[in-house]
């Protein structure tokens, strides 16, 4: 008996629908599978009393993300869809906000550093510069700095640098350890997004993509994958409602997910499969009556509080500054994000609990905040973004190198990349490994071409 499919995905996050909506364009049957009830995955947003509120973070730079602009261009979005933010990020030092944070007025402005740690971010940014084009985000082990962490990298500048700098960004933006996470995707990243200034956002939710890519593909929700077997011939796919077979698989979730299900993986893949861990997440979205935001000389659209400053809160994000639509006219929307060091209690916590500490501690950085707050909703996933480690980059030239088999892979943990772009590449690679090997058959593929586009379903 033939396979049902030509190819089966395993995640409708942004990463699983760029790959399938990549097979679906090369004229293959694909069919999304997705344990949640909505896609998106951690690019997920929900609507609730007017308020548009995110499960992530993202920005998107307008240079450096090539695979995603060309993927936005194909489904229509319109710069309108994808606004200038227009503000900038802060650091909390000495009791107020620094603006300029990530921005190359800090080396004059200071951004809450002190001279001679300015001097020392110029040296950085200057060695950093001499090698542009050797941090390359699709090949993160091949750097000049190897395998160092960012505290290793930091320790070769003024202190303020990891305190100040590395640290509140790493930490409130990916939950990095960074005694812990390799420094090479971060200034491979740093370097591809560019400036602050040059930063956008979608304007009705994170989500935009992901919701434009299910109109056109076969997705089914609210259907967990508990095994994925090759047995030489074609891939099953062990679900609730029985086996599906296909002539090949993507898997298109976090690394530690991908290693459950698919235990007979090759030892080429299983090694880095296993070194690629994930760091935990937990937020606090606040629905204000009135759009409060922490004091600063200049608009801010987030506020990172270092460790030196704070022990409960990584950052707060200023959503309606991101993009005034992401709130009713007259209220406001705030993201408290937690510090990494705090997330294992805070997750193990009632979460009316977790959330009515974290609202305390924000109130120190926004005055009034506890007597505004309309309502709230706490964001916590287990596998939040990829943690970038040693043992992760020295296993992934092995794993690069593996040969096309039935069952991929695709997701940002591919290149150690904590970044939706990084996501999108990787759909766009699993795509053509499985193209490879799987070939739609001329007829089929002028069939498929003429029908109308699936779906999303539940079943």
């Amino acid at each position: 008996m033939s396979p049902e499919l030509d190819v089966a995905v395993v995640g409708a996050g942004i990463a699983g629908l760029t790959t399938a909506h990549e097979l679906r364009r090369a004229g293959l049957t694909v069919r999304v599978f997705e344990e949640l009830p909505y896609v998106g995955g951690r690019m997920r947003s929900f609507r609730h009393d007017g308020y548009v509120v995110d499960e992530g973070a993202e920005q998107l730079p307008e240079r450096g993300y090539r695979a995603t602009w060309e993927l936005l261009a194909r489904l229509g979005v319109t710069d309108r869809e994808v606004p200038r933010i227009g503000k900038g990020l802060g650091v909390w030092r000495d009791g107020r906000a620094h603006p300029g944070l990530c921005d190359a007025a800090a080396l004059v402005t200071g951004a809450g550093l002190s001279p001679r740690a300015r001097l020392d971010l110029a040296r950085f940014l200057a060695w950093t510069a001499r090698y542009r084009g050797r941090f390359d985000i699709d090949h993160p082990e091949r750097t000049p700095v190897g395998a160092r962490t960012v505290a290793s990298l930091a320790r070769g500048y003024h202190r303020e640098l990891h305190d100040y700098l590395l640290q509140p960004v790493v930490g409130g933006s990916f939950g990095w350890d960074t005694a812990r996470s390799a420094a090479a995707p971060l200034i491979g990243l740093m370097q591809t997004a560019g400036p602050v200034s040059g930063w956008r956002t979608y304007h009705d939710g994170m989500d935009l993509p992901a919701r434009r890519l299910a109109e056109h593909l076969d997705v089914t929700t609210g259907t967990p994958v508990h095994e994925v077997v090759d047995d030489g011939r074609e891939v099953r796919l062990r679900t609730p409602a029985g086996s599906v077979t296909a002539r090949a698989a993507v898997l298109a979730v976090p690394a530690p997910v991908a290693a459950r299900l698919h235990p007979g993986a090759p030892q080429d893949e299983r090694d880095f499969l296993t070194a690629s861990t994930f760091t935990p997440n937990l937020k606090v979205s606040c629905l204000l009556d009135r759009p409060l935001a922490p004091p600063s000389p200049r608009p801010l659209y987030a506020l990172f509080t270092p460790d030196p400053e704070e022990d409960l809160l990584a950052g707060i994000m200023i959503d309606h500054a991101r993009h005034p639509g992401r709130a009713p006219a007259g209220a406001g929307l705030l993201t408290l994000v937690a510090d990494p060091r705090r997330i294992p209690e805070l997750r193990g916590a009632d979460p009316q609990e977790t959330a009515r500490r974290l609202i305390r501690a924000a109130a120190r950085y926004v005055p009034g905040l506890p007597g505004a707050v309309r309502d709230h909703f706490v964001h916590s996933f287990t596998h939040a973004l990829p943690e970038a480690t040693p043992p992760a980059l020295a296993h992934r030239p092995r794993f690069a190198a593996r040969p096309a088999r039935r069952v991929e892979y695709a997701g940002d943990w591919l290149t150690l990349c904590p970044a939706s772009e990084a996501a999108v590449r990787s759909g766009a690679l699993a795509a053509a490994r499985v193209l490879s090997r799987v070939h739609p058959s001329p007829t089929a593929a002028a069939t498929r071409a003429a029908a109308p586009a699936p779906r999303s379903e539940k079943p």
